[in-house]
């Protein structure tokens, strides 16, 4: 056929045309030149079909890659497959019979390393066939298969005679038949005369009853050597056989328990009497939401050691056997998607929470009053006029959770982090605070119901104060803390004046139910003020202070002095006065005025205007220096005012150098008894016109307890209600959000997670981060076009980050209370997937899921074992057994099982001296992997035989 094909193609294609005369001569050398054309373009068919041309084109692939070796092909681009750590592939496109085709090699870096029948990195056909470099050639299409099977088996056959032509020892594997049924063919030259043949099929349905057991099993291996189904039970083939079993807690979420009928009382997954409750219910957060419980379920994985079969008997024996008796018990656990960066579920908590918020903060420019906000009619974009405002019920269960179920502040501790305070925000407990995580969950946190809650608050603390009752959850005495916001220094301000107030109207009431009693009081009683409301100054506690105590003899003999002194906490030792043998007694002053970070900043912007340092600012400095003045005249009635400023301001007082009479000694005791005072007042001082002497000069002689108070409660408390009423939406928000950051993240370091020292970093490192991106907040530098806000939905990215990285370590550590080794290695495991991930989204390179296994110690089997709690009988039903090897009544998911048969050479004629196996070598003729459930089975076969 060739032949004649080959001559017809000449014919035509180098047909002459007739001439009608031409010599001999001529004609013979036009023949010679026609018959030399037609040898040298001479077609070879044999060589040049499409079947050799496809043979030659994988030969010339399966070559290039046999030459460069592993090395080049990582360099020239070899892709690491997602579930393997060590496992790459290259890939090449041909065509053959107007068919598109791909052939993909698939190579370890280290192949010399020998692994076990149950390495978690193998490949699925590694784990099948027991191979460990390969070919997979298959059609580009759809479905990825061939399901031909003549063209499968010449797919094959042409792959088989490409790689004996390169003397590749590589298997070559075809996918045949329907995808889900994960069916292959394939072939390996082992480099002698035997040849190694594989096969793969899958049952989705309808497994054999006798298959489901290991005695079946067995007996399918075991027939396709056996001559006859009769030597099963005559002869005893000797088998090697290991197996791997997989089990699965029972899921903890309550859709799952609701399913057998709502019994939701038992025992957790560490085996622990559960009374049914959330698996958070005492973690730090759950008085705000519930959690999801980020480790679903734990998978045990028990390799059973290799063991060598003889009978089918023994293979029903192992069926029985306890997975206590398993060599290796590897530990798996399932950790829920949505704890990922960049996941697509919906993950609730905080940070979600105060994304809510700083886009309420962005929009809370849009007006000047948070009225605004609150009426429809008043909004005027659409897009507040959609903002959802939860009803009035919610909004008054908020409010009496805020003030009625209000605890005392003395209950309070500071619980929050020691770099919490660089944060400006009100601590965790004070109402503020309990308002800003209340705000988070009220109303999905938008602007219109943040306004609506801060309206209603307002009013509440308006009628607190005219009622006077005590602020929850605020301290009524101590100094203003500047370092917190300030509304949370004015809600403590107004606290503090209701305490006043209060106070006052006792003292107004005691004082009218008890004026007959003070009218029967002698004239002698009356004379000394009751100095009862003024915080006494203990000697102890002022250096070169004296008691004066009743029953000690007067050294300095002022008797007429002690009539009219009033408002004395004591003598100043080794100070007389300047005009009067007599010494200096220390007054009872009132404490300083209360104030508020704005306060201070308008007594510095008054000074600075004034430019006088010296002079004073205002009205209340006045105050304070003439109380002090007058309680010093109660104090030293024969005082002047360079006695005063003695004591009030030792640096304005010069002394004058004091003489040398020769012995230290005896200069010490000259100066006790020498009167006056040497000395006299600083320049500043002795000006003309001085405002401190004029003050001195009209400051009447008061002690304390009878001057009028430095700090009016009445005045300052409607100060404070006015800035709260008339506060601006942007003010307001800003506080918020660094309030609510600093809240949040104090509530979410209060639960317990064990030691897990890269929480403790992470929780570190986001304390610093919200302190730098809240301060623009801090100082009010924002604006509407500002650029914070984007830094703050990174911020509230990175607190996403640590909610979910406690809420992984919480529920580990509540899980393996007695097993913390455990808890700490799955929670380092998957923080170091949390960092490969974070890489890997920023280079936008896919990367495989989590999936750790865990070798479990000898101790730590019987908390794992808990763990598989047996079902109940409302379980037991929606589930047949039939499997066996079952541990505490839950049978494996999943079982797979590698029967082996090992033969030697020795003797065979048909070995090779030659080659990679020696003819003295045992080989595995006969290798099956079977992988079933109750309901799936899968069977790969390989077969070394003698061609």
């Amino acid at each position: 056929m060739a032949s004649s094909s080959s001559t017809t193609t000449t014919s035509k294609k180098f047909q002459v045309p007739a001439t009608r005369h031409k010599p001999p001569k001529q004609q013979e050398e036009l023949e010679e030149n026609e018959e030399e054309e037609s040898l040298e373009h001479f077609d070879d068919f044999t060589l040049a079909s499409s079947w050799e041309r496809f043979i030659s084109e994988i030969e010339a692939v399966c070559r290039l890659w046999m030459s460069d070796g592993p090395i080049n092909l990582l360099e020239k681009g070899a892709i690491l497959l997602d579930n393997s750590s060590s496992l790459y592939k290259v890939k090449s496109e041909m065509k053959y019979a107007m068919k598109s085709y791909y052939m993909e090699y698939y190579f370890e870096t280290n192949p010399n390393v020998k692994d076990g029948d149950w390495n978690f990195d193998l490949h699925d056909l590694q784990l099948c066939f027991g191979v460990k470099e390969f070919l997979v050639i298959a059609p580009q299409s759809a479905s990825g298969v061939l399901l031909d099977a003549p063209e499968a088996s010449k797919l094959l056959s042409a792959v088989a005679i490409a790689l004996s032509n390169c003397s590749s020892l590589w298997p070559a594997f075809v996918p045949v038949h329907d995808p889900s049924r994960k069916a292959y063919i394939g072939i390996q030259s082992m480099g002698t005369v035997f040849t190694r043949r594989f096969e793969a099929d899958r049952i989705g349905s309808q497994v054999p009853v006798k298959l489901m057991h290991l005695e079946g099993l067995y007996e399918l291996f075991v027939s396709k050597f056996a001559y006859s189904t009769l030597d099963l039970s005559i002869h005893n083939f000797k088998v090697r056989c290991t197996m791997k079993l997989t089990y699965r807690t029972l899921p903890c979420d309550d859709d799952y328990m609701k399913g057998f009928g709502g019994e939701k009382s038992g025992e957790n997954l560490s085996g622990e009497k559960s009374n049914g409750m959330q698996w958070d219910v005492d973690c730090s957060w759950s008085e705000w939401y519930s959690a999801e419980d980020p480790v679903k379920a734990f998978e045990l994985v028990a390799i059973l050691s290799e063991k060598m079969v003889e009978s089918s008997m023994e293979m029903a024996e192992l069926e029985n056997a306890s997975p206590h008796e398993a060599e290796k018990w590897l530990i798996s656990p399932r950790i829920s998607p949505n704890l990922l960066e960049g996941s697509k579920g919906n993950w609730v908590g905080f940070a979600s929470q105060l994304r809510f918020l700083v886009d309420a903060l962005e929009m809370s420019f849009q007006a000047q009053f948070l009225e605004d906000f609150v009426s429809v009619e008043n909004a005027g974009a659409d897009n507040l006029k959609s903002l959802a405002v939860p009803p009035p019920t919610v909004r008054d269960r908020v409010l009496k959770e805020l003030f009625i179920d209000g605890v005392e502040f003395s209950n309070f501790t500071d619980d929050g982090h020691k770099t919490a305070r660089a944060i400006k925000g009100a601590p965790r407990e004070f109402l503020f605070a309990q308002f800003c995580l209340h705000a988070l969950w009220f109303g999905n946190c938008n602007i219109r119901a943040i306004s609506v809650l801060w309206l209603e608050f307002v009013r509440e603390v308006r009628w607190c104060w005219e009622e006077t009752q005590l602020l929850p959850r605020m301290p009524t005495n101590g100094p203003i803390d500047l370092s917190t916001c300030l509304i949370n220094q004015k809600l403590q301000m107004l606290a503090i004046c209701i305490e006043k107030k209060s106070q006052q109207t006792e003292d107004y009431e005691d004082c009218i139910g008890s004026l007959d009693h003070i009218e029967s009081m002698s004239e002698e009683e009356s004379v000394v003020g009751d100095d009862s409301s003024i915080k006494p100054t203990p000697s102890d506690d002022i250096p070169g202070i004296v008691d004066r105590k009743p029953g000690i003899v007067d050294l300095f003999n002022d008797k007429s002095s002690d009539l009219t002194r009033r408002g004395s906490a004591g003598i100043v030792d080794s100070m007389m006065l300047l005009k009067s043998y007599q010494s200096m007694h220390v007054p009872f002053t009132q404490e300083p005025p209360l104030m508020t970070e704005d306060m201070h900043e308008e007594r510095l912007q008054a000074v600075e205007a004034l430019g006088d340092s010296f002079s004073f600012s205002g009205q209340l400095e006045r105050d304070i220096l003439t109380s002090d003045m007058s309680a010093f005249k109660a104090a030293n009635p024969d005082a002047v005012f360079e006695d005063f400023i003695r004591w009030h301001s030792p640096g304005d007082w010069e002394e004058d150098e004091p003489v040398d009479h020769g012995s230290s000694s005896s200069s010490t005791a000259l100066e006790k008894d020498r009167w006056p005072p040497r000395g006299r007042l600083s320049k500043r001082m002795s000006e003309q016109g001085n405002l401190w002497r004029k003050i001195w000069d009209r400051a009447p002689a008061l002690p304390a307890s009878e001057q009028k108070p430095l700090l009016d409660p009445n005045r300052e408390g409607e100060k404070v209600l006015h800035y709260l009423e008339t506060l601006q939406p942007h003010q307001l928000l800003e506080q918020m959000v660094c309030t609510a950051f600093r809240a949040a993240a104090d509530t979410l370091i209060l639960t317990s997670y064990g030691e897990l020292k890269q929480m403790e970093t992470e929780i570190q490192q986001l304390y610093v981060t919200m302190a730098t991106t809240l301060r623009p907040l801090q100082v009010n530098r924002l604006s509407a076009e500002s650029n914070t806000f984007e830094d703050l939905r990174r911020v509230s990215a990175a607190f996403e980050r640590v909610e979910k990285l406690m809420t992984l370590g919480a529920s580990l550590q509540r899980k393996f209370r007695r097993a913390p080794r455990l808890a700490r290695e799955i929670f380092n495991g998957y923080y170091d997937f949390s960092i490969s991930k974070m890489e890997s989204l920023a280079e936008q390179i896919v990367e495989k899921g989590f999936d750790m296994k865990l070798e479990l110690r000898n101790q730590e089997r019987e908390l794992l074992s808990n763990m598989f709690v047996p079902p109940t009988a409302s379980q037991s039903w929606r589930k047949v057994l039939s499997m066996g090897n079952l541990l505490n009544g839950h049978e494996p998911i999943v079982r797979e099982i590698v029967f082996s048969l090992r033969d030697k050479t020795t003797g065979n004629h048909y070995a090779a001296h030659s080659g990679s196996f020696s003819h003295k070598k045992e080989i595995e003729t006969y290798r099956m992997y079977i992988c079933g459930t109750s309901n799936d089975l899968r069977v790969a076969l390989s077969v070394a035989s003698c061609d």
